[in-house]
């Protein structure tokens, strides 16, 4: 099987989402397009939804690329061109941990993120906090994950359920799934 050219990477926040689609952009030679830098201008400002899906829109257009999630207001548009649906559908106590390592470390080093913002103590202890959208949106993201994994008439999609699992599928060089789920 050929190499995917248009790769959804999907999971809750804090999987490894954006860390994935950049290792994944490197191994197929892929343009990666970071999700949260077309999401959110300086300011923690967040773009329109009909801007969002136009630059999504634009993107998906092309031939090749890897995407690092999938929002409510365009996923369609994702879904639509994906070639390979990666989703890390990873235990909560694994993807909250992550977070929780990735807040304290960009609380800590004052890293720019999504077009020159940086999380701080306000943006993590706020209602809108990454935080919180993980603890509310765990669920719902889980059963998106395995709802387009029982979908054969969707996208193929490469489900991981731990790390472990994924870090097999790397290391084999596969450039695609042999199966739905893993």
């Amino acid at each position: 099987m050929t190499a995917p050219a248009r790769i959804l990477v999907e999971g809750i926040h804090g999987s490894g989402k954006s860390t994935l689609a950049a290792r994944l952009a490197q191994r197929f030679d892929l343009p990666w397009y970071p999700v949260d830098d077309l999401l959110w201008e300086p300011g923690w400002v967040e773009v329109p939804v009909a801007e969002q899906r136009r630059r999504i829109e634009e993107i998906c257009r092309r031939d090749r690329w890897i995407l690092d999630g999938a929002y409510h207001g365009w996923r369609d548009v994702v879904l639509g061109r994906v070639d390979l649906v990666i989703g890390l559908d990873y235990p909560r106590g694994v993807s909250f941990r992550r977070l929780l390592r990735r807040t304290r470390q960009r609380l800590a080093s004052g890293e720019e993120i999504c077009n020159g913002n940086r999380e701080s103590w306000g943006s993590v202890l706020s209602r809108d906090s990454v935080v919180v959208w993980h603890v509310t949106g765990f669920s719902r993201a889980r059963r998106r994950l395995r709802a387009w994994a029982a979908d054969p008439a969707g996208p193929p999609v490469l489900l991981f359920t731990d790390p472990a699992a994924l870090d097999d599928w790397l290391a084999s060089g596969s450039p695609a799934p042999g199966r739905r789920g893993t």
